[in-house]
């Protein structure tokens, strides 16, 4: 059973081990994705006015009307002081050619008091533009910007896939690491004194031992977050209830009655934060999504600056359908089933953002690692690689000897 599983960690770890080591350089830096940009990217983060901030949605009604190419579809309702006010947009249909306007970027920063654009950038564009760094970094840890086939999404595929394997090869690693009871200790040690091969040896193998249970929550959540709809939900739910996800409910494409005047962003906000209200909640609304294709509402509660979560579970988030102003479904963190729950604790774990600036800490730190323990697994297994080519030669040679010598005599 060993000889195969060493034939499977081999392969299973030289077969990821490139796409792992882009993606825990990567996750290390975007654990500070938002204190990075910024300091990257001062004018795009910070107001130039001073002075209270004009409503959101007012900003919002402004921006939609100096430039009817597109609709504001991310908008935080609050902003931290002396900060710049992000929201994202998608293009209109532009009705000469029938097809999205060229629009050049996704986001917008506005200086609140004033309502006036201070940057535009492409979120998530293949640039090594300062203004794009951060978040080429951040798409590039989770999609490698593979390019679509069609509507097939290549790079969250091929990284949700890279992830079962990194999952399954913990598990074998782990086995691995333990060949008998009295050499356990073996496998926490680390032979700095002898350096080169032993230690490259151990930094692969104990380092992972140490850090096992941490590896594991994060290719277990790498592949929840990739490949959450097509494999993780539809496993999950064998043994546990979940809840639909809004994009399920047909209640969100419901249309409302002939004649029926769509709601507006306010009323949607006035309806989610009596709602928050009803259902406890102790954050305000503080940010509205607004998806043009299904013409329905997400509202985020959390204090600005705040979208990402600060600790536990994340944010809530209520939906409603934009025609007839129902709701459509939600996620309260701490509520629902065990398989509901276990849904919403993904990206806080991903993130370490379930513990806080500790687990911030903690998760770039196993980004580094995950660059480390696949770095030096690629240099074991071209050294074995190596040593076996050597040894297959001096075989070859030493049977050609003997022919020779055979043929002689």
């Amino acid at each position: 059973m060993r000889p195969l599983l060493v034939r499977l960690h081999r392969w299973m770890g030289v077969a990821t081990a490139l796409f792992l080591f882009v993606a825990g350089l990567t996750g290390a830096l975007i654990a500070w994705d938002h204190e990075l940009d910024a300091a990257l990217n001062p004018t795009f983060f910070y107001a130039r006015t001073a002075g209270p901030a004009l409503p959101s949605l007012e900003i919002a009604r402004r921006i939609e009307a100096a430039d009817p190419r597109f609709d504001v579809t991310y908008l935080p309702l609050g902003v931290e002081p002396g900060r710049t006010l992000q929201m994202m947009v998608l293009p209109r249909t532009d009705p000469k050619t029938g097809q999205p306007y060229a629009l050049g970027f996704n986001q917008l920063a506005i200086d609140p008091a004033t309502g006036d654009v201070q940057g535009r950038r492409e979120w998530g564009a293949f640039s090594f533009a300062r203004i794009n760094l951060i978040p080429f970094i951040y798409k590039l840890h989770y999609t490698l910007h593979l390019p679509f086939m069609g509507s097939f999404d290549t790079g969250t595929w091929l990284m949700g896939i890279v992830g079962i394997v990194w999952l399954f090869d913990s598990v074998i690693a782990l086995v691995l690491s333990f060949p008998s009871v009295k050499a356990w200790r073996k496998s926490f040690a680390f032979r700095f004194g002898r350096g080169g091969y032993a230690l490259t040896f151990d930094l692969h193998r104990s380092g992972g031992v140490w850090i096992w249970g941490v590896l594991a929550i994060v290719a277990l959540t790498s592949v929840s977050m990739n490949l959450s709809d097509p494999v993780v939900r539809p496993v999950l739910s064998t043994v546990s209830t979940l809840q639909p996800t809004p994009f399920e409910n047909p209640e969100l494409m419901r249309k409302g009655a002939p004649g029926q005047t769509p709601l507006t962003a306010e009323r949607v906000v006035q309806m989610a934060q009596a709602a928050g209200r009803e259902k406890g909640l102790a954050s305000p609304p503080g940010a509205l999504y607004y998806v043009p294709s299904f013409n329905g509402y997400g509202v985020g509660f959390f204090a600005p600056g705040h979208d990402h979560g600060d600790a536990g579970l994340g944010n809530a988030w209520l939906y409603y359908n934009a025609n007839t102003g129902k709701l459509a479904g939600g996620s309260i963190p701490g509520t629902g089933s065990a398989g509901d729950i276990f849904m919403q604790a993904q990206f806080p774990l991903h993130s370490g953002r379930i513990l806080g600036i500790g687990g911030r800490i903690l998760m770039s730190f196993t980004g580094v690692a995950v660059a480390v323990l696949s770095a030096t697994g690629l240099m074991i297994w071209l050294k074995k690689l190596g040593a076996r080519r050597r040894s297959a030669a001096a075989a070859a040679a030493r049977s050609g000897v003997t022919r020779e010598s055979a043929a002689q005599s």
